[in-house]
């Protein structure tokens, strides 16, 4: 004989012989496998649904939600918190919406106050370590999000996007399991541009983002207890460029019939508009960067640029001039204009971005960053893009610097954030970036104090270093490395 446990959430059921629950069904989350998956992951389990474990009784690993004692021997258990949590998500380092309007999205710029906390350590030339460790992805070459998605608590997705594959982290486990998508799931891969995905903001159990797929867009939705992922379409349409939001506004590039459009709908995926854009490349396209109302798509041969209730522009690269998009990203001037850096065959240059006659401002050497946040060799610019850069110390002359992030704070004079810095190269700043094997390069904090948090040996392709904010800390990671590194951001004693 079997009883019937209902929550406000879930669906229960007791075994009268073993005392044993299993869940049927909970809010949000679909079907549920849960003789498969659940037994070796209660303890994960029941943190995201709030329920409740035993503490001394061994009548059963796991009560549901609400249960205070067991009712067979009647001994307390442990109630786990059914709130979700208000901690901070996570969405790639450029996805963070909480910026403000003047500085620009879709760039690694993060809103977090990750310096409060890091330049507590001991200043350079002192050489840290890593605090954490966390095992890599099985699928290494991902993109991260960290949010509670409607759960209590927060949990760390890694989404292979180039092979759809979508793994989860248990932190109580410290196993990544890969999930398998439910009957009916669209693929996940999306490889013909950069990767973003849009997150919710208030999202309902399981709910994770809109995500761009080669087919379109799909709402993302996941079961943690069975291991398994859902999709819900949004538009179905070959994409060719990762969506973007703009007041409220959601676009994309598509290419239904071979031809490039510029789709766009407001956020509840109402008053849908389109507009076709000849002569528009079909794949190669940055993640989408927002700024002074327009939403802006990067690519080699030119820019995209839309803004809401109007057709979108594409306006070629002048003659003979190549965008550097490796080397970060777009900066601003002191005016508010946006400008990206560039090469016309003689020499470097930033070249205006928004404006049918863009203007050039040449420099003197390459400059690696964005959003104010850039460095000529090992010294930082703190002027315009194109002033001069302000030299502290002339040994860092033979360092270059690789900005990962830029924590953005108001309090601030100057930007602050994550970079790399190569020690003893003297070449190319493109040839750093490509193949090239880096004997040495540190990881630092760059703000009102300078910290070394770790080092790196023998690095190579520098480009494909992810960093991340999870539980509590800013973690680093490199498909070639075995373990990501973490530094807890509380207060050090």
């Amino acid at each position: 004989m079997t009883y019937r446990w209902e929550t406000p959430a879930s669906v229960w059921q007791e075994d009268e012989r073993s005392g044993q629950f299993e869940l049927l069904a909970s809010e949000g989350l679909g079907r549920i496998d849960w003789q498969a998956h659940a037994p070796g992951r209660l303890p994960d389990v029941a943190r995201l649904l709030g329920a409740s474990l035993p503490t001394s009784c061994g009548c059963a690993p796991i009560y549901p939600e609400g249960f205070a004692f067991c009712p067979n021997c009647g001994k307390p258990l442990q109630r786990l918190p059914g709130t979700p949590s208000r901690q901070p998500g996570w969405w790639g380092a450029g996805g963070d919406a909480m910026l403000p309007r003047h500085v620009p999205h879709g760039l690694p710029v993060s809103s977090l106050p990750l310096g409060d906390s890091l330049e507590e350590r001991p200043a350079a030339p002192h050489l840290g370590r890593c605090d954490l460790s966390m095992p890599v992805p099985p699928n290494s070459h991902c993109v991260f999000a960290a949010a509670h998605y409607g759960f209590p608590e927060q949990r760390l997705l890694a989404l292979a996007h180039t092979r759809g594959v979508l793994q989860y982290w248990d932190p109580v486990g410290g196993l990544w399991h890969v999930m398998a998508p439910d009957e009916g799931a669209a693929g996940l891969a999306f490889t013909t541009s950069s990767y973003a995905w849009l997150p919710v903001l208030e999202p309902r159990r399981g709910e994770v983002a809109i995500v761009p797929t080669n087919g379109g867009l799909q709402r993302l939705w996941i079961n943690p207890v069975s291991e398994s992922y859902r999709t819900e379409p949004l538009l179905q349409a070959p994409l060719v460029a990762a969506p973007g939001v703009m007041r409220r506004h959601v676009a994309c590039l598509i290419a239904p019939e071979g031809a490039v459009r510029l789709w766009g709908a407001r956020v509840d995926i109402d008053a849908v508009e389109e507009y076709a854009c000849p002569d528009v490349p079909a794949s190669g396209w940055s993640r989408p960067i927002g700024y002074d109302g327009r939403l802006f798509w990067l690519h080699a041969q030119g820019q995209l640029a839309w803004r809401p209730g109007e057709a979108p522009q594409f306006t070629p690269w002048p003659p003979d001039w190549q965008p550097r998009l490796e080397f970060g990203g777009p900066t601003q001037s002191r005016d508010g204009r946006l400008w990206h850096i560039g090469h016309d065959g003689q020499g470097y240059s930033f070249l205006e971005l928004g404006s049918e006659r863009p203007e050039t401002m040449p420099i003197d050497g390459a400059r690696l960053g964005f959003a104010n946040f850039l460095f000529r060799r090992g010294h930082p610019v703190v002027d315009e893009p194109w002033s001069g850069e302000h030299v502290e110390d002339l040994n860092q002359d033979d360092t270059l610097v690789l900005p990962l992030l830029r924590a953005f704070n108001n309090n601030r004079s100057q930007p602050s954030g994550l970079v790399l810095r190569m020690h003893k190269f003297t070449g190319r700043a493109e040839d750093a970036l490509e193949n090239r094997v880096i004997a040495r390069t540190t990881v630092e904090w760059i703000g009102r104090r300078n910290v070394i948090l770790d080092e790196a040996v023998r690095l190579a392709r520098p480009l494909e270093c992810v960093p991340f904010v999870y539980d509590g800390c800013l973690w680093l990671h490199h498909p070639d490395w075995n373990a990501m590194r973490g530094w807890r951001l509380e207060e050090q004693a």
